[in-house]
């Protein structure tokens, strides 16, 4: 999909970033430069990135594949072939950054390593998501998100006490990696800016997730402590829980902080709740938890959730019924935030993405379209960046090299493309 000048407005309209790779992590990470309006060219296998297998369809169509997709231009190419590493090679010279998340080595035996993709651009930054690292004894393992989180440590503390590890209905590894990946592109960038070269970003699953144990890592250092499973609760934050209205539904209340406390003990009608010595200061309600987490829990649970979530939030006490989407697609403040934009989409004519993130108010990102078929925009983005001719490309059509998928505004196509 030819992008015009007007469409090139955001912040990262000078960067043009190649996406090789498939399925979350990585492609995640490219899906933040074409927010914020980066030239993103997902470069996918012929038979489609296996993104396009997940989730729930529409005539056929992923809607996690069209979510993922978004705001990239589609070109597909065999890189198991040595004229699809040769496009490859065409393309990164014109190229500020590269994302993979192929297993460790695959890009070398194809010819593709940083190694030799910096011979042809010097200042080229490689971003690299795997499971668990570029070197080290475990970097040549497979790993999927959910298997980098369960060695981190970050899935043994999801879920309740009594059962065993729990993990969340979405591949949150997967997401994090590539923030993280995401973040050291910019860092990679701010360096480049300064000396003038690039250099390779390595991001694993299994240490994006391990991250998150800011906590529990000292903990263990110098008490030998074992971090456990707790629930809805946050361990050492009291109160901060779920608990079950009368009518049977869930609020989650954090009132941690004593000024938040004493308005929570005051809209229960226990104000000497806040001076009671077992509950005055953060300390002490930690030690005595199970107490606290009774009298509200009690308390809760003589309320319907419409009406005691209002009187929490009116009295500033920090709660919140737990959402479902249709909560969110119902709730004005999504609205208001513009986190449920209609994207055109090529198929279905619009879909209901979620919006971007962080909101900028210099330079806010834009949603442009959603993610369409394979090939989409093969032959348009070969004629723009490669020495390729239309006849070279139809060759490499017919022998099964490339693929061009149907076009939806041919009118934007550069002339003679077809």
């Amino acid at each position: 999909m030819k992008m015009n000048e007007s469409e090139r407005t955001g912040p990262l309209a000078p960067y043009r970033v190649l996406e090789l790779g498939s399925l979350v992590a990585g492609p995640f990470c490219g899906g933040f430069f074409a927010d914020f309006g980066a030239e993103v060219i997902k470069l996918e296998q012929i038979e489609g990135d296996p993104v396009r297998a997940m989730g729930d369809r529409v005539d056929g169509k992923s809607l996690f594949g069209a979510s993922m997709m978004r705001n990239k231009r589609l070109l597909a190419a065999n890189l198991r072939t040595e004229q699809g590493q040769r496009i490859v090679k065409e393309l990164v010279p014109r190229c500020d950054i590269v994302i993979e998340n192929f297993r460790p080595g695959m890009l070398e035996r194809w010819g593709l390593s940083f190694e030799q993709l910096r011979e042809l651009n010097p200042s080229l930054i490689m971003v690299r998501l795997s499971g668990f690292g570029q070197d080290g004894p475990y970097s040549g393992r497979p790993g999927y998100g959910i298997i980098g989180e369960a060695m981190s440590g970050l899935r043994y503390l999801i879920g309740d006490e009594d059962r065993p590890p729990a993990r969340a209905a979405l591949p949150l590894t997967d997401y994090i990696a590539g923030l993280y990946a995401a973040l050291g592109a910019f860092v990679a960038l701010e360096h480049r800016k300064r000396t003038g070269e690039g250099q390779l970003v390595d991001a694993s699953l299994f240490e994006s997730a391990y991250s998150f144990l800011r906590s529990e890592v000292p903990s263990y250092d110098k008490l030998g402590k074992i971090a456990k499973r707790a629930g809805s609760r946050l361990p050492g934050h009291v109160p901060s829980n779920l608990y079950v209205t009368r009518d049977g539904n869930y609020i989650h209340i954090t009132a941690a902080n004593n000024s938040v406390f004493r308005r929570l003990a005051q809209v229960m009608g226990r104000p000497e709740l806040a001076a009671d010595p077992r509950f005055a200061d953060p300390v002490e309600r930690v030690a005595n938890e199970a107490q606290i987490d009774k009298l509200i829990a009690d308390w809760v649970a003589t309320q319907d959730l419409e009406p005691v979530e209002r009187l929490l939030q009116e009295a500033d006490v920090v709660a919140s019924r737990v959402y479902t989407v249709e909560d969110i697609f119902a709730d004005p403040h999504f609205q208001a935030r513009d986190m449920l934009p209609k994207v055109p989409d090529d198929e279905l004519g619009s879909l209901v993405l979620p919006g971007i993130v962080p909101k900028l108010s210099g330079s806010p990102g834009r949603l442009r379209h959603t993610g369409g078929v394979i090939g989409r925009d093969t032959r348009e983005i070969l004629l723009e960046h490669t020495s390729l001719g239309l006849e070279d490309i139809l060759a490499l059509e017919a022998q099964g090299v490339i693929q061009q998928g149907p076009v939806p505004n041919a009118a934007v196509l550069p002339t003679g493309s077809f």
